[in-house]
């Protein structure tokens, strides 16, 4: 029912609470084929990094043991159509390809709480603001794991030690099981919004890591990505968020490792390729018969 002035004049306006909102964003493309293309790349990309069974996505929010509601993403498919919807709490964020042609995202808040803003009406804008940061951050954090790839210097400066400001910067090396883990807790996306801390990242890593990892060793790895330069500390508060170049090194370990690496190690079955295994064949032949021309073979 629409409020008179007298109600107005009363402050009833200022009482009334927000019960749902949605904030979108829509990207057209010029062709809609490569726009399809683009987004059924863009879901698969994101589904094995951190946590090959789930996608998360928290909204700027802790979440403690005791916090309920569901945290994890489903990916839905109909037919051609897929659909990424990540959960938090009350709300969640929904990103899918609408009418052939057009990218989009849609934040639903169902309650304001959940991205810790107040639910009188007057505090509508605080929360536009912050469902529209939900979207913006999601994009970017695409847009960057497309680039993933490190450049030499880069790779260097993150895999050997080096000095910075005067302060030695101990190393994170590619396929230490550790920074392995490490690289694959800051690749879920739960600290897009709300950032990182020693004691959100501490879970994530222990369970890649497959072994205890007390809160000393996440405070050596936080200062190890800060002097590298690949997370931030927020003014006044004990949490981090990742730089560009800390979602490449988190992306581009992840990838190089569980897409690579990993798979190569055992493509001589499946579910590696045929191609990639009838070559190792061809190859194992040809090094058994090198062998065997020069008399050596055991």
């Amino acid at each position: 029912m629409p409020l008179t002035d007298q109600d107005r004049a009363h402050g009833y306006w200022w009482e009334l609470s927000m019960r749902q909102i949605e904030v979108s964003r829509t990207i057209v493309f010029d062709q809609p084929r490569n726009g399809r293309a683009f987004f059924e790349a863009l879901a698969a990309d994101n589904l094995d990094l951190g946590r090959p069974e789930r996608l998360e996505l928290i909204f700027g929010r802790k979440i403690l043991p005791s916090t309920t509601g569901v945290f994890a993403t489903r990916v839905v498919t109909r037919g051609v159509d897929v659909t990424i919807n990540a959960g938090y709490k009350h709300s969640r964020v929904k990103e899918y390809f609408k009418e052939g042609r057009a990218l989009r995202i849609e934040t639903v808040v169902n309650d304001s709480t959940d991205l810790g803003v107040k639910r009188r009406l007057v505090h509508l804008p605080e929360l536009q603001a912050k469902a529209r940061d939900v979207n913006r951050r999601l994009l970017d954090h695409e847009h960057v794991g497309r680039g993933c790839v490190l450049a030499s210097p880069a790779f260097e400066r993150i895999a050997q030690p080096s000095v910075t400001d005067g302060r030695r910067a101990p190393a994170l090396r590619f396929g230490d099981p550790r920074v392995q883990a490490l690289a694959g807790a800051l690749a879920v996306t739960a600290h897009l919004i709300g950032g990182l801390s020693n004691k959100t990242l501490r879970p994530l890593v222990e369970q890649l890591y497959g072994q205890p990892y007390s809160r000393a060793q996440c405070c050596y790895d936080l200062r190890r990505l800060r002097l590298k330069g690949l997370i931030e500390r927020l003014p006044h508060s004990n949490t981090y968020t990742l730089t560009d170049d800390g979602q490449r090194f988190a992306i581009f370990y992840s990838k190089v490792h569980n897409r690579l690496l990993r798979p190569l190690l055992a493509a001589n079955q499946p579910p590696a390729p045929l191609e990639v295994r009838q070559a190792l064949r061809v190859l194992d032949n040809a090094i058994t018969d090198y062998i065997n021309d020069a008399r050596i073979a055991t």
